[in-house]
């Protein structure tokens, strides 16, 4: 294992710290400033083993604070955890390094078995962080250990070499176009283009132009020829999402192409001849669309020639904790933060949820949580409501008159409006902070069912605090969230949550929030 190094220019506290870590057989390495460190990282750039599983720092030393030591060692090894020791007297910056990326700060003096065991959890989620990460590089683009889902690759694999339509069935947000994309891939057609419609989305006035393109003054507007995803796709793949959506009088033209594979553009009098491959999706049972009277039976069968079927998220709950910590990487690059690490309780919590968004709705729910989690190790109470929302429920359900829930057994995000912001089920495009933020819902029913079920759960155990139970609670997410949303500014937090610096000061005291 790689030794934890100690920076701090006491040799009192690195010799006592040494001696004990060396008793739980964790090597260690020390340094008395701060220019020794990055000295010795910079060393041992080019050898894994030779650098720090973990890095205790002090905060003031001579030639350079572990402040600045923290920010330097997060832009190059942002998955190093970092633990800082303070006195007492710098609590308020500990505070701030934590919010900025520190695994945890330890007062000083500290108790010495505390320090230990704080190092050897630290040691222990830096050891997993490390095997998340060699899983992560060798991430192929779609994840799942699940049966359904090794199913689906399989499908892709003996696909490999064919040109054969593909139809592809799922829910919303089960991940087709993903499925999609992986065909064309590992297709011969891969170095052509591969183009996308949701053929939903669009006006049905439009649709035909977008698919099939125009010709010049086809009509009104129309001042120039067009080529349509068809041509636009040539000698690549066409993917029509949602086509059970695709209006009637169109189906014909569609069918037209698949059997001939010719097309005239709108306004047009000229055949063009199609090399596209057509690989289509739909949520909705096309065989009850076809008894309605709602899809062609024809081109329905033109389509089902090979079918693949995407499971829902909550028929792999076991591809949870894999794709969670994908989507956490991959919002915390997009933004240009840190990536938050997440804990097993909370991991096991989010395995429990139905996910009615499927991977699209977890993919928000990261996005949500990389900006809105207080700390950089997401716990089971740092959800969103709706997860938990969805856990309080079901303890009332499996137990509504025999057992009651105590506080400590509900996580407080349950009765919190400041994490009343919620992940949506909808596509989102985060490429920052603000866009994650406006494109979240904002949801009031599910923090105050939470909060009702908690107080009901309550006041049938007989309790009698329940107001300053709930209170506190309430107050100390509504803080933490502030302070993160401002990086631990205290007047800052105080101003957005419009309350006077004294307020917040006394607030964080008789809360135990320091």
């Amino acid at each position: 294992m790689k030794p934890i190094w100690i920076v701090d220019d006491d040799q009192s506290i690195r010799f006592v710290l040494e001696k004990a870590l060396l008793r739980e057989d964790l090597p260690t390495r020390s340094f008395t400033n701060t220019r020794e460190v990055l000295a010795a990282l910079e060393a041992a750039a080019d050898d894994e083993l030779q650098g720090p599983q973990v890095l205790v720092s002090d905060i003031r030393m001579p030639g350079g604070s572990g402040l600045d030591l923290l920010d330097k060692i997060k832009a190059k090894h942002p998955g190093l955890p970092v633990i800082i020791m303070t006195a007492f007297s710098d609590l308020d910056s500990a505070v701030s390094a934590f919010q900025g990326g520190a695994f945890e700060y330890l007062p000083k003096p500290f108790d010495l078995p505390r320090a230990v065991e704080l190092i050897r959890r630290a040691v222990d989620e830096s050891q997993r962080e490390e095997v998340a990460e060699e899983r992560m590089a060798a991430t192929p683009e779609m994840l799942g250990q699940a049966p359904a889902m090794q199913d689906v690759f399989r499908a892709i694999g003996r696909l490999s070499q064919s040109n054969v339509t593909v139809l592809i069935t799922g829910e919303s947000g089960s991940g087709k176009e993903l499925v999609a994309r992986a065909l064309h891939k590992h297709s011969p057609r891969a170095n052509g283009p591969f183009v996308a419609i949701n053929t939903a989305a669009i006006p049905k006035d439009l649709l035909e132009s977008e698919l099939f393109g125009h010709e010049r003054g086809a009509f009104t507007g129309a001042q120039t020829m067009r080529r349509g995803r068809f041509e636009q796709a040539e000698g690549g793949t066409l993917f029509l999402d949602e086509i059970g959506d695709m209006p009637f009088d169109l189906q014909t033209r569609l069918l037209r192409v698949l059997s001939d594979g010719h097309f005239y553009r709108v306004g047009g009098h000229n055949s063009v001849k199609a090399n596209v491959r057509v690989i289509a999706a739909t949520h909705q049972d096309l065989e009850l669309r076809v008894k309605q009277g709602g899809f062609r039976e024809d081109l329905f069968h033109r389509l089902n020639v090979i079918r693949l079927r995407l499971p829902a998220l909550r028929e792999r709950s076991e591809d949870v904790p894999a794709l969670t910590r994908h989507f956490l990487q991959q919002s915390a690059k997009q933004l240009g933060v840190e990536p938050k690490r997440i804990s097993d309780a909370a991991l096991a919590q989010l395995a429990a949820f139905n996910f009615p968004g499927n991977v699209r709705q977890l993919e928000n729910i990261c996005h949500w949580l990389t900006v809105m989690a207080p700390a950089q190790l997401i716990e089971a109470k740092d959800l969103p409501p709706e997860v938990m929302a969805n856990s309080s429920v079901e303890l009332a359900l499996a137990s509504p008159a025999t057992s009651t829930p105590s506080v400590a057994e509900h996580d407080s995000a349950t009765a919190t409006p400041a994490a009343a912001v919620t992940p949506s089920a909808a596509p989102s495009v985060p490429s920052a902070a603000p866009a994650i933020m406006a494109s979240a819902s904002v949801s009031t029913a599910s923090w105050e069912s939470g909060l009702e079920l908690e107080a009901q759960s309550m006041l049938a155990a007989g309790r009698t605090d329940v107001w300053d139970a709930l209170s506190r609670r309430f107050e100390s997410r509504l803080i933490l969230t502030a302070l993160a949303n401002t990086r631990g500014r205290r007047i800052e937090a105080a101003q957005k949550l419009g309350i006077g610096r004294n307020t917040i000061t006394r607030k964080i005291q008789e809360l135990g929030l320091e």
